[in-house]
This record gives structure tokens, C-alpha cells and sequence, in this order.
């Protein structure tokens, strides 16, 4: 009885010692707060079978068609910006939920059926989606409204005249049969898209190796899970991201480098390559019927570039402006690589550059990226990164209750404002790789900020996906310092959604022009090349007390600027041969997307092998399409962004500019134009300067770059 007592007394104070084991809040326990701040909190609904998620999306359409009918059906002597142009946003905003939570539900669900479904609800909100633009007696509402010439200001203004403007994006000012026309081509669009994002999930490629061909691997990669499959027999999965990465950073085989990279860079081709051909040809016809030269000048229309030709200089001469430095750096590679083979004409290949790269910053700037890891275990990172961007953003993080988990280590996080206790939203964090997943790192919304109907304001759910390495049997989750940096700049994301205060759902969060919703978080990845910041998290697992030396930070950045033109060369080919993909192009010829894009990828960066279809597993392709260059032109502005931390008394942990940023960046969204926000965050108008010299374009080379992603540049 004794020994009973003393085992619950133990138990009981292991409890009180963790409260999150004993009394873990829940969603209900900020319900009051919110309520004060008249905001609204909601933890989605998941369904779990392939029934329901197929429910759900019928329900939603059967929803917003009953609005739609409303909004088309009212008397246009009595209507309203309320009853048009927001009753427009409020429906498409819920049905949008439905459609995200499908995506996630797609992207995450561990019953390959469930996926299936979700896939298909998916297709058949996106098909509905397209028709909502061809709902005559909407549009006549809204054109009805628009003849009254109303004075709006503001939020209410941008939100009138860019509904106008999707109008006639959708083709409403063209003649009946040329708008059906369109209606029907955007609907086989939307479905090959999703066929296209479904092909590259879908794509494994199972590799086995003898332990001989991986030489120079660590071994902590070789014990990871699933990688010893047999007697001298390790099994690489090329579509996942951080064992090809790990292989091709350390195998000291070429030929082993060679092969993941044939079999990573063929990833989709028997599906993606025809899916892809039949997508750029759509995309061209709508354009075309639309009166656009291009794919790229509709899309770019609507973001910062203006036009296809602005994004293409500005790609262009960034490749001219870091030619230089490029070559400086293959040059280098190369020679490593002669040394290396005792081959003094060796050339330097596209599944060289990792291998070679790391060899140098081992070499040269003794930074060792595996044995790096040891500093950055996830939870450790994970939580220091949270103390930090709560402390400079004046928020609060508190793990709180799933009802529902699609996984068991799935983890959620409501977020509240530290000054006023205000809830702000929350969000789910799926961290590790597993069979079906969602392969690569992004956050997803699934509810977005919106003021509702009845004046209450609904605070955003959203969730993190991401695929770091997982923990083995005697070693917690160890990232590189890449992935640290990706967890820093996903997060960011995350953030930008959960503290939105833009009226309406088309504006909040990160629903901005697409060349600069990067922005904000490329420049929180900066944080994790400072030694002041690092010091708050990283330190090895093995010995907490020791911190990331200050020597090797200083050499960790001066690898990185000098892997910088590499770096950059292959993020300017990948904008290239998107922009070139969508360029002008005669509507009667076919499109040949390995033709197009091969030959840009090896002049812009390095050789590669002509086998491979590097775009059939390009997932940003849709999504992203004609937009790829927005990674670069947001860049740049995100350089210029820092400089208000690098200027402030903390560093990149000053709290000041962190509420500014927050109530300058974040909050507004799209609720006005991003210029404004910039230069009301930078006190100023934008350069280009700091971008440049983060890259490393020598003063004598800017004149070859260009002038910058802000108003002047247009």
C-alpha cells in the first residue's frame, strides 16, 4: 500500500511540475478574451472519411450558391456595397475555408483513400471557383453597383475596384461565346494543376546503395530510419528532400551523385512532363483570348513587376550583375574538383556543386554542415525561436488541445497579443516526413482574418508543414543550419497570417502580390546568421552549456557570401525558365517544356544531364508560374528591410522595430498597397543596395544591376 502511495505522490508531482502534461489549456479557455476583444477563435471541423470530406465540399458549394443566388437576385434599383461587392467577399471567403481544409486534409491525411477524396473536393471547388466569374446576374449587381459611381475610401475602395478588375481578368468585357470559352479553359486548368501537385506528391524513387558508394556520409544519416534496408543495403528516398540533399553534399562518389540526381531530377516525368505541356498551352490560350500578349503579363499584371518584361530584366540583370562572382566561385569548385579526381580538365556538373561547395566551406572556412547539426536539436531551435519572435513581436505562444490529431505528434498553438492578452489566432505544427505527405516545408491557411458580417472579427487558424529530419533511436531531431533558417522563414509566414488586421479576407495576412509575400520572411531568415540571436537557442545537445562559437558563426557567413553567386545563379535559372515558359508563344504550336527549360538551366547555371526533366518536379510551377522571379524581386526588398534591425539599439532582437514591423508589414497585408507599407516601415523610399551587397555585385558590376523592386523601377 505504501509503495502505492509513494508511486502516485511521484506521479502527482511530476504533474504539477509539468503543467502542460497536467492541465493543458484548450481553445475554450480564451473563448472570454476573445469575446472581450469581439474577435472570434475556430478550430476546424476535420473530417475523416472519404464520405465526409466529400460532404463538406457539397455542403460549402451548396452554401455559396445560395449566397451567389442572393447577391444576383436582389433588386438592382436598392443595392449596396454591403449587399455586392462584401457579400461577395464574405461568401467566397467560407467557402474558401472548406476548400483549404481539403488541401490540408490532402496534404496530410495518413489514409491514402481520405487523400483521394480530398483531392477531388479540391478539383470540384476549384471548377466551382472558376465559375463564380461567370455568374451573369452577379456581375450585373456588381456593374449595377459600380454606375452609381460610389465614393469609397480606403479598404473599401482597393477591395471595389480590384473586384472590378478580377472581372474583367475573367474575361466579363468580352463577348458571351469568347467568356464561356475562357470559363471552360480556366476549369481544365484549375483540375491539371491539381493533377500536377498531386504527381509530384505521389513521386517516390526508392534508390539502394551499398555502404561503399555512400562514403563520406555521416553516420548519424546512415542510422537514420529506413535508411539501412538490408545486409549492406541503404535505401535513399531521392523525393525526400533532406536525404537527396545530405547525399549530395557528402557522397565522395560521383557516381553516386550522379545517379540520385538522374532519379531526383526525373522525379514525375512520366506524368508531370504531359501535364505540364497541356498547362502552359491553357494558360497561353487564356491569355491570349484575354488580350494579353503572355501568361506572364496577366500574371505579373496584378504584383509589383507590372509586366512580364519588368520581372524578366529584372531577373536578367541580376544574371549579367553577379556574373563576376559566379564564375569566381565555379572557378573554385573546379579546382577542388581536378584536385580531387587528379583530372585537370574536370568540369563542374550540376550534381557537383553541393558535394564541392560544402568541401570548400569545410576546407576554406572550416564549417562542417553535419557536424554543425549538433547545435541545432528541433525542439531546442523550435522553442528559442519562439521566445524570440514573441519577444520582438509582443506576442505570446501557448500550446493548447487538438480535438483532433492526424497525427499523434501533431501540435497546436494559440497565439495572443503579450500587452493586451488579445487572442490573435492559432496554428498546427507537422514537422517530420512520413509515407503521402506534403514533401517540401510552406504554411498553409485555413481560416483567414476577416471582419464578419456580424461585426465580430475571426481570427486565423493556419498550419505549418514541414519535413525536417526526424529523430532516431539515440539522437533527438538534429537540423542543419539550412533547415533553421527554413524553419525561421516558414514561421514568418505563419506570423504575417495570425496577426493580420485587414478588413476584408482577400487582403489578411499573407494574401498580397505575389513578388512580395516572401519578403517578410527572407528577412527573418537573417536572424539565424547572428551570433546574438543564435546564442539564445543553439548549443550542443550533448553539452547545453556549450554555445555556437563566435569563430565559426564569422566563418559560416563568410561561406555563405562566398557560396553566394552559386546560390543565387540557380535561383535566378529557375526564375528564368519559369519566365520563359510563359513568354510569348504562338497559339498553334505545341509547347515542349524540357526544350525550353533545359537549355536555360544550364546556361544561367551548370551543366546537366539532357535526360532530365528538372520541371516535372518543379512544384512551384503551379502556384507560383510566371511568378518564380517574385523569390528574387522580394528578396530585395527584404535585404532593405533588415536594415531597420541592423540600424536599431537590440539587433535583430529589438523590440521596437519588431512592433513596427508587425503594425506596419503584417498587420495591414494587402488593406493598402504594399509601396506604402514598405516605406512606412523603412522611414524611406527602397534600394536595391543592401540586396546587392548581401549577394556579393562589387560596385563596379551595379551598374549592370537593376534599379531595384520598388515604384522607380516600373
Amino acid at each position: 500500500m505504501k509503495s502505492s502511495i509513494l508511486c502516485l505522490s511521484l506521479i502527482l508531482a511530476a504533474l504539477s511540475s509539468n503543467p502542460s502534461a497536467a492541465e493543458t489549456k484548450t481553445v475554450d479557455d480564451f473563448r472570454a478574451a476573445a469575446a472581450k476583444a469581439n474577435a472570434v477563435l475556430t478550430i476546424p471541423d476535420w473530417e475523416q472519411t472519404p464520405e465526409a470530406v466529400e460532404a463538406s465540399m457539397k455542403d460549402a458549394i451548396a452554401k455559396g450558391n445560395s449566397a451567389l443566388d442572393q447577391i444576383g437576385g436582389q433588386d438592382l434599383s436598392k443595392i449596396t456595397f454591403k449587399s455586392t461587392v462584401v457579400a461577395l467577399d464574405d461568401l467566397t471567403y467560407q467557402a474558401g475555408i472548406a476548400a483549404n481544409k481539403a488541401t490540408i486534409i490532402k496534404e496530410t491525411n495518413t489514409n491514402p483513400s481520405v487523400r483521394t477524396a480530398a483531392e477531388n473536393a479540391v478539383k470540384a471547388f476549384q471548377e466551382w471557383a472558376v465559375g463564380i466569374d461567370y455568374r451573369e446576374d452577379v456581375y450585373k449587381a456588381i456593374k449595377a453597383f459600380a454606375d452609381t459611381h460610389p465614393k469609397l475610401t480606403g479598404e473599401d475602395e482597393k477591395l471595389f475596384k480590384e473586384t472590378l478588375r478580377d472581372y474583367r481578368r475573367a474575361g466579363l468585357e468580352l463577348p458571351q461565346d469568347q467568356r464561356k470559352e475562357v470559363e471552360q479553359l480556366r476549369k481544365e486548368l484549375s483540375k491539371l494543376g491539381t493533377d500536377f501537385d498531386t504527381n509530384v506528391v505521389k513521386a517516390t524513387a526508392p534508390v539502394m546503395f551499398a555502404k561503399a558508394d555512400l562514403d563520406g556520409l555521416p553516420e548519424s544519416f546512415l542510422a537514420a530510419p529506413g535508411i539501412k534496408t538490408g545486409d549492406d543495403v541503404y535505401t535513399v528516398m531521392a523525393n525526400v528532400t533532406w536525404q537527396f540533399i545530405t547525399v549530395e553534399e557528402n557522397a565522395k562518389s560521383e557516381a553516386t551523385r550522379k545517379q540520385l540526381y538522374l532519379i531526383h531530377d526525373t522525379l514525375a516525368k512520366d506524368s508531370n512532363v504531359s501535364v505540364l505541356n497541356q498547362m502552359l498551352a491553357l494558360r497561353n490560350k487564356i491569355a491570349l483570348r484575354l488580350g494579353y500578349k503572355s501568361w506572364d503579363d496577366y500574371q505579373t499584371e496584378i504584383k509589383m513587376a507590372k509586366t512580364g518584361m519588368n520581372a524578366e530584366k529584372y531577373i536578367n540583370d541580376l544574371v549579367v550583375g553577379i556574373q563576376p562572382k559566379f564564375d569566381s566561385e565555379v572557378a573554385e569548385l573546379q579546382k577542388l574538383k581536378a584536385a580531387e579526381t587528379n583530372d585537370p580538365n574536370a568540369k563542374m556538373m550540376v550534381w557537383d556543386w553541393r558535394y564541392y561547395s560544402n568541401q570548400r566551406n569545410k576546407q576554406k572556412y572550416d564549417v562542417d554542415k553535419e557536424a554543425l547539426r549538433a547545435y541545432f536539436p528541433f525542439q531546442k531551435v523550435l522553442d528559442g525561436m519562439f521566445s524570440i519572435y514573441q519577444n520582438i513581436f509582443g506576442l505570446k505562444f501557448e500550446k493548447i488541445a487538438a480535438p483532433y490529431k492526424w497525427i499523434d505528434d501533431l501540435q497546436l498553438y494559440l497565439v495572443t497579443d503579450a500587452a493586451s492578452s488579445e487572442p490573435l489566432g492559432m496554428f498546427y505544427l507537422d514537422m517530420f516526413p512520413r509515407e503521402g505527405k506534403f514533401n517540401h516545408f510552406a504554411q498553409f491557411d485555413i481560416i483567414s482574418g476577416k471582419l464578419l458580417p456580424d461585426g465580430k472579427y475571426q481570427r486565423p487558424t493556419v498550419a505549418l508543414l514541414c519535413n525536417f529530419p526526424p529523430p532516431t533511436a539515440d539522437k533527438p531531431s538534429l537540423l542543419t543550419h539550412q533547415d533553421v533558417e527554413t524553419l525561421f522563414h516558414e514561421f514568418g509566414h505563419c506570423l504575417h497570417s495570425i496577426v493580420t488586421r485587414a478588413k476584408y479576407g482577400r487582403f489578411a495576412g499573407t494574401h498580397v502580390p505575389g513578388d512580395f509575400v516572401e519578403a517578410p520572411s527572407q528577412m527573418l531568415q537573417n536572424w539565424v546568421w547572428d551570433k546574438k540571436v543564435l546564442d539564445t537557442f543553439a548549443a550542443d545537445y550533448r553539452d547545453p552549456s556549450k554555445k555556437i562559437p563566435a569563430d565559426i558563426v564569422k566563418k559560416m557567413n563568410d561561406a555563405k557570401l562566398a557560396n553566394a553567386g552559386v546560390f543565387y545563379r540557380r535561383q535566378f535559372a529557375f526564375a528564368s525558365l519559369d519566365l520563359a515558359l510563359h513568354d510569348p508563344h504562338p497559339e498553334d504550336m505545341p509547347y515542349d517544356c524540357i526544350a525550353i527549360s533545359n537549355p536555360i538551366l544550364e546556361k544561367v547555371f551548370l551543366p546537366i544531364d539532357p535526360s532530365t526533366t528538372f520541371v516535372s518536379y518543379f512544384g512551384h510551377l503551379n502556384g507560383y508560374d510566371a511568378g518564380y522571379y517574385g523569390y528574387a524581386w522580394a528578396d530585395a526588398i527584404a535585404a532593405d528591410l533588415a536594415t531597420v534591425f541592423e540600424k536599431a539599439k537590440d539587433g535583430y532582437l529589438d523590440k521596437q522595430a519588431g512592433l513596427k514591423l508587425r503594425r506596419e508589414i503584417y498587420e495591414p497585408g494587402d488593406s493598402r498597397e504594399v509601396n506604402i507599407s514598405i516605406e512606412k516601415f523603412l522611414g524611406r523610399k527602397q534600394s536595391i543596395e543592401p540586396f546587392l551587397k548581401k549577394i556579393g555585385v562589387k560596385a563596379d558590376n551595379k551598374k549592370k544591376a537593376p534599379a531595384g523592386p520598388s515604384q522607380e523601377s516600373r
